[in-house]
């Protein structure tokens, strides 16, 4: 053999190499991501990529190029391989004695290959009843060993079969995993079927594949997954259920079939139970089955808890409430007793309102009164940083729903129908911004209340939706089943506040571009700096950040300041001001450490945020007294506290306090948080937001938008920006309607 080869692959020439591995030096269990030493006929090479199935004494036929680590020097990054058999007898021992194959240990290994020699696969293979001649083999245990053998080896043939769908080593675990032994065969029947797999698959790319392999246009399974493409693709905007019309359109095009076509195998999906149909005005809704599930049980348990006896029901409550408002020196409004005599008086109960409007004061009454009845009251909010602010608030532990729930899943799972969730105990369960509460974290906190519960819904309407699919606060309100309490009046104190008093503003469509206050109790907490100039408004930002505010009001950057924006593009959006930020507020030094990871420089000492939910990230919290556990959730935020060379692992403390220790392949879930959307705002607060405003995608220039990023600030806000953009968002009231049912199926469960 030549090494190394150079073959063409697609448009761009990649790298061959062959050898066996003699040493696994580090391999992720849950991603298969492996460091290893591969012995080739020259040298020793240090190959790293995902790798699942492959254990030392492999022989593998590997694909990819030589890089520079900037501290490990070169390694071979792989892209995809092949496992071959072993090229030597001595290699094939090896392999066989690894003890991977069920029934053969080192010393049966060297017995069967100087049995067989250069015959030893073949018998594997087509004539396993031989091997019961290789003394201490019986032949019930030859025919065991063949299987274990042919079992081993047909499970890495998924990782080659699975490139021509562009799918890297990494799925072929997932793949293994869902379809088992038959998967390719599977596969090759219907190659759809990795789009119930796999996420974020190419459609188009497998449907290329498919027809090409001779299905015909109108076959059941391509209409049947071109349907199933379309319902993934209005989820990720939100929606629930898509408009029958609009749904046959957009396949028929898609896959450039008649609607007839379309409708044949929509009524094939129906009888199957793949799909349901509702009918709403006039207008035919299809859901995919588990959404209409999810959302129908949402409807059934909410109005079971409705409908329950209100055994919970403290008596007395005014006097009770009199003393509470005596020995907390606190006076009510008559909308905060009317929201608090409408928890007592309902088991659900809404509380929706604004900044300022008196949402915290009800909460801690509430607590108050079920405390002193020896009730318990069971706090939650839907991330991290919204239950700590509602610790903060009360003075109670509140804990994330993840957490409260103590749902265990993996990534794949995120979706699913049927989740295991512990009960809640408790007599009052109050959830905080429960605007972020999609459809199916909805239906994971319903089932886990018991009947007779009171469950306290809180949350901002005007605020953005959900990231995931659902409109869980505003059906719920819309649908008139479920008692309501509206909080529209600012209170005094609040009111001296221009962030409350213009955000309340904006999100009734007026501008607060040249507002004058005659008050002059009212501080400056809010300053607008009108600028258009795109490096002018980068500028602001910079010195705002560097010095300014630290001269105005001692506030400092990691401590108190927060910059947000509408978008992840552009010089004004997370991505390039991350990288800015970072060299001006961080920048490397003789006593800070840093990483490169992928394309990402970390330091010591760098803000950063979790950008997906990962249920098995381990967790310590030392305080009065030791924690730990598992899971680090989508939108926790943090500061990288050191680098450790031995473990490969990158240590960070997260705002509540608990330290979680990351591989080095994991960090592509950390982002710095220098920077964050708006949308990743949500739920949190910060002393001082920042937030530059400048020309984006229209969809996300909304007033929604900018009212929820106005409300993330608790002591200033400033806002650099365009003012004719601004205009622009106070005036979008964002189109974009989900198409959802939950209103309706709670309007009808009369």
């Amino acid at each position: 053999m030549t090494f190394p080869i150079y073959k063409q692959k697609g448009k761009r020439q990649i790298l061959e190499i062959i050898g066996e591995v003699k040493e696994i030096v580090y391999h992720n269990e849950m991603n298969s991501y492996t460091v290893a030493v591969l012995e080739t006929d020259k040298e020793e090479t240090i190959i790293v990529g995902y790798l699942p199935f492959v254990n030392i004494g492999d022989t593998l036929k590997l694909y990819g190029d030589f890089v520079e680590h900037i501290e490990y020097g070169v390694q071979f990054k792989v892209s995809t391989f092949e496992k071959i058999m072993p090229r030597t007898l001595e290699a094939l021992e090896r392999y066989l004695g690894n003890g991977l194959i069920k029934g053969i240990g080192p010393a049966i290994a060297r017995n069967i290959v100087q049995s067989f020699g250069e015959e030893t696969i073949h018998i594997f293979k087509f004539e396993p009843e031989k091997l019961s001649k290789v003394k201490g083999i019986t032949k019930e245990r030859a025919i065991e060993i063949a299987n274990s053998f042919v079992e081993n080896w047909e499970l890495w043939q998924i990782v080659g079969f699975l490139e021509k769908f562009g799918l890297g080593p990494q799925s072929a675990q997932t793949v293994y995993k869902r379809l088992g032994n038959n998967a390719i065969e599977e596969i090759e029947t219907n190659p759809y079927i990795l789009l119930d797999i796999i996420n974020n698959i190419d459609f188009k790319q497998i449907d290329s594949l498919a027809i090409k392999n001779g299905i015909e246009k109108n076959n059941y399974k391509r209409v049947r997954s071109g349907i199933k493409y379309a319902f993934l693709r209005a989820t990720t905007n939100g929606h629930s259920c898509v408009n029958k019309e609009n749904l046959m359109q957009y396949v028929s095009d898609l896959l450039e079939i008649t609607y007839d076509d379309v409708h044949e195998t929509m009524i094939t999906m129906k009888a199957k139970e793949e799909i349901k149909e509702e009918k709403r005005k006039e207008i035919n809704w299809i859901y995919l089955a588990n959404y209409y599930r999810i959302e129908q049980n949402i409807a059934d348990r909410l109005m079971n808890l409705v409908n329950a006896s209100n055994v919970k029901k403290i008596h007395n409550i005014d006097k009770k409430l009199k003393n509470i408002e005596k020995e907390s020196i606190i006076d009510l409004s008559e909308k905060q007793k009317e929201a608090i005599l409408a928890i007592n008086n309902n088991n659900v109960c809404v509380i929706t309102g604004g900044p300022g409007t008196g949402k915290t004061t009800i909460i801690k009454t509430i607590i108050e009164l079920y405390k002193k009845e020896e009730k318990k009251v069971v706090l939650c909010a839907p991330t991290g940083r919204a239950a700590k602010r509602m610790t903060e608030a009360t003075g109670e532990e509140a804990k994330t729903l993840h957490r409260l729930l103590e749902i265990q899943k993996t990534i794949d799972d995120e979706y699913a129908e049927e989740i295991n969730v512990s009960p809640i105990d408790g007599d009052v369960v109050i959830v905080d911004e429960v605007s972020m509460v999609d459809m199916f974290l909805m239906n994971n906190l319903i089932k886990a209340l018991y009947k007779g519960t009171k469950l306290v819904l809180v949350g901002d309407v005007d605020q953005l939706p959900s990231v995931g699919p659902g409109s869980v606060l505003k059906d719920i309100i819309n649908s008139n089943r479920i008692e309501v309490i509206v909080l529209n009046k600012i209170f005094r104190q609040a009111a001296k506040s221009k962030i409350i008093l213009n955000s309340h503003k904006v999100n009734e469509g007026e501008s607060f571009i040249g507002v004058k206050y005659e008050d002059k109790e009212i501080k400056d907490d809010f300053f607008f700096i009108p600028e258009t100039n795109q490096e002018k408004i980068l500028s602001n930002v910079i010195s705002l950040c560097t010095g300014r505010l630290k001269k105005y009001a001692n506030y400092d950057f990691f401590e108190n300041i927060q910059i947000i924006t509408p978008t992840k593009k552009g010089k004004l959006g997370t991505k390039e001001l991350n990288v800015i930020l970072q060299e001006k507020l961080n920048p490397e030094t003789d006593f800070s450490k840093e990483k490169r990871i992928g394309k990402t420089i970390f330091r010591t000492g760098d803000r950063v945020m979790q950008i997906k939910n990962n249920y098995d990230i381990y967790w310590e919290k030392k305080g009065e007294k030791f924690e730990s556990g598992s899971g680090v959730f989508n939108g926790e935020m943090g500061k990288i506290e050191s680098f450790n060379e031995e473990t490969k692992t990158v240590k960070i403390k997260f705002d509540d306090d608990k330290y979680a220790w990351y591989a080095y392949n994991e960090m592509d879930q950390i982002e710095h948080s220098y920077s964050i959307t708006i949308h990743k705002a949500q739920g949190s607060e910060f002393d001082v937001v920042i937030m530059p405003i400048t020309q984006s995608a229209p969809m996300l220039l909304t007033r929604n938008l900018l009212y929820t990023g106005m409300t993330r600030a608790k002591k200033m806000l400033i806002i650099v920006g365009n003012p004719n953009i601004i205009n622009f968002m106070i005036n979008n009231i964002d189109g974009k309607k989900r198409n959802t049912g939950l209103q309706y199926k709670l309007e009808k469960e009369l």
